[in-house]
Formats: C-alpha cells, sequence, structure tokens
C-alpha cells in the first residue's frame, strides 16, 4: 500500500504526479498533480488511497470527492488534447498535460514525485521519477484517482457526442466495440491519428475513395 515514505525524503512542500490516457486511440491525455499535507490528511482517506487501476470506477469517484473536500489536498489538472499527441507524440503530450497539471496546483511545490520511469522536462521545479510510484506513493495514488475520473468523465461526455464507439465503457482504448464502430462509422476528430491502427483506417478509406475515382473516371 502507498504511504509517505517518498513525501519524506524531500523538504518543502512535495507533489504526486500521474496521467492516464497514455494507450487509448481516442480521446486527450490526462494528468493529475496532488499535494497531500500528511499532518491534516484523515486517516481513513490515508489507507484507502491506492493506485487507481486497483479501483473499481465508484471508488475511485469517491475517493476524489472525499479528496475534494479535505482541507489537507490540493489538487491539480493537465490536459493533453488529441491535436498536441499527434503533433509532438504521446510522450511528449503526457509531459505537457503533466507540466500543465503541476502548474494547475495554485502553489509552486518544491518537489515533484512523477510516476514513471521520465521526469518531464520544464517542470517548474526539481523532480524524480518513481517506477509503479502510483502503488508507492500517496500523493501520487491522489493523483492518478484525479486524472483517471477526470478523463473518463471527458470520454463518457464525448460519447454522447459521438456514439457507437462505446467510449463511455471502454475510454477509447482498442476494444472489440470501438474497432467495429471504427469499421462502420469511420475516424471521428477525437482520434488519434497518429496510432497506426486509426492511421490503417485512414489508409483504407483514402485507398477505397481512390478506387472510386478510378471507377468514376472509367
Amino acid at each position: 500500500m502507498p504511504d509517505f515514505s517518498f513525501e519524506h525524503q524531500y523538504e518543502g512542500i512535495v507533489c504526486g504526479v500521474d496521467e492516464a490516457g497514455r494507450g487509448p486511440w481516442a480521446g486527450p491525455v490526462v494528468a493529475g498533480a496532488a499535494i497531500l499535507d500528511p499532518s491534516r490528511l484523515p486517516d481513513d482517506l490515508r489507507r484507502d488511497l491506492d493506485d487507481s487501476k486497483k479501483l473499481k470506477a465508484a471508488k475511485r469517484e469517491a475517493l476524489l470527492e472525499r479528496l475534494c473536500e479535505s482541507d489537507g489536498v490540493r489538487l491539480g489538472l493537465g490536459v493533453a488534447s488529441v491535436e498536441e499527441i499527434d503533433s509532438v507524440n504521446i510522450l511528449q503530450a503526457t509531459f505537457l498535460a503533466m507540466r500543465r497539471a503541476v502548474e494547475d496546483l495554485g502553489v509552486l511545490p518544491n518537489f515533484a514525485l512523477i510516476d514513471g520511469s521520465k521526469v518531464p522536462p520544464g517542470l517548474p521545479c526539481d523532480a524524480a521519477a518513481i517506477v509503479k510510484g502510483d502503488g508507492l506513493s500517496l500523493s501520487i495514488a491522489a493523483a492518478s484517482i484525479q486524472a483517471k475520473v477526470a478523463r473518463d468523465l471527458m470520454m463518457v461526455e464525448l460519447d454522447l457526442e459521438y456514439p457507437g464507439y462505446g467510449w463511455a465503457n471502454n475510454a477509447g482504448y482498442g476494444t472489440k466495440q470501438h474497432q467495429e464502430g471504427l469499421a462502420v462509422l469511420g475516424v471521428t476528430p477525437h482520434h488519434r491519428k497518429s496510432y497506426a491502427p486509426v492511421r490503417k483506417i485512414l489508409s483504407l478509406l483514402e485507398s477505397s475513395d481512390s478506387t472510386c475515382s478510378i471507377k468514376r473516371e472509367s
């Protein structure tokens, strides 16, 4: 279970940072940042926080509500759009979202704990990367919940705008329902066109258009 062991290694204000949505074929990548005050964080919340991937959706949402209501918590959110993902690649877009999440905290932390193996360049503070940090650091665990809940909600809203892909359930990942939606409905503005499965669909559509043009000309 996560605790404050990593946070206690650094002086001053320490934040945790994590992302959600690197793998999906559609939608933005979202990062969360969290500052937890160990002296003010409720004991029950401290016990319940964990890596968002280990928690069911209802538990994540309830935990985020409790985090937002706690005086000992400060949260930030950062988003990088599909256009930014396609322009600079998913890794750089993730770094961009993480920087935005830290900036959204409203205070400048002295140190940031980053989930993963790489520290985003350009952070406004020193930082360290922690592999599987969302299961080790309470601050990163809180950030992971913030990012996951926020992104899932965004995908539910996009599903209402573009039904047929199952985004409310699959969050944009390449599930069978999503693949079937792409085959029938085609590519939306919210698909990551730099991703190979989406590029393949676009290539097939372009080939089909070209074939139709040739047939019409003959």
